[in-house]
């Protein structure tokens, strides 16, 4: 496993000697995820399921603008992958895995845009704060992409299916507050009080009984477990995809700034 002082895409720290802050540390891409990102974000979960001391995990981003942008379609578009990784593999199938397995409570404090693979990675969160500037949405469809497993179907389960369909299918990006609204988030608070809450949730979580916590997360996931094998079809159907012209046109669009033309797939 990759140790924490190799880290360079991701940040690992436990506070308090009661959580562990994990953060994505890539604001030049808006804290898009690379392999070698997804590989850290891994390494840094479990991590924190080992320690003892560790009653819950905060996500979040570096800086103001993004928590995370999801994959970053700038290197698809350049290199056709995500980077190298310590496997071979993009591993972000295992990432959602991981991070739904930990039984200890995953709280987002979502610092910006959560979009794309971002997005997902918010909803598989246990908790979500968001600062009041947060920005939330889908860009699939747009840049050649999609996310079948948990990412569309377990969002279902948490806004209803008609916001779903809404977020994937017209692409628009939501505030804080609509988020709130929908139940995508738990609380809206100003951006210099975003991490003071997320670690406020955190500190309560240290102080309940771990063994009852850990029942209840796998009580919770159990009745959505189901959505990790459609994911897998799903990513191996996208593996597939994101090769094609139709896939590879939505990535191009996106490095040259243009509005893609799917037209000729129709």
């Amino acid at each position: 496993m990759i140790k924490v002082e190799d880290f360079t895409d991701v940040t690992y720290v436990v506070e308090e000697d009661s959580f562990a802050v994990i953060t994505i540390n890539r604001p030049e891409r808006y804290n898009a995820f690379r392999g070698r990102t997804v590989d850290e974000l891994i390494a840094a979960f479990k991590m924190a399921w080992a320690d003892s001391r560790v009653a819950a995990v905060i996500l979040t981003g570096t800086g103001e603008k993004a928590f995370c942008s999801g994959g970053d379609v700038k290197e698809r578009a350049e290199t056709g992958g995500y980077g190298e990784t310590e496997t071979g593999l993009f591993e972000i199938q295992m990432l959602h895995e991981v991070m739904r397995a930990i039984p200890k409570p995953v709280i987002a404090a979502v610092n910006g845009v959560a979009v794309g693979g971002g997005h997902v990675l918010h909803v598989i969160c246990d908790l979500s704060v968001a600062a009041s500037t947060a920005r939330f949405g889908q860009t699939g469809p747009r840049v050649g992409s999609f996310d079948a497993g948990y990412g569309s179907g377990y969002l279902a389960r948490v806004v209803g299916e008609k916001r779903a369909r809404q977020i994937w299918f017209l692409l628009d990006l939501y505030d804080a507050e609509t988020a709130e609204r929908w139940g995508l988030v738990n609380d809206v608070v100003a951006p210099e009080d975003l991490m003071d809450k997320a670690r406020e949730y955190a500190r309560k979580i240290a102080s309940y009984s771990p063994t009852a916590l850990r029942f209840l997360k796998h009580a919770f996931n159990a009745d959505t477990d189901h959505l990790g094998g459609i994911g897998n079809v799903a990513f191996a159907g996208l593996d597939m995809f994101v090769h094609s012209p139709e896939g590879q046109e939505g990535a191009a669009a996106f490095a040259e700034k243009r509005p893609p033309d799917f037209s000729q797939y129709r």
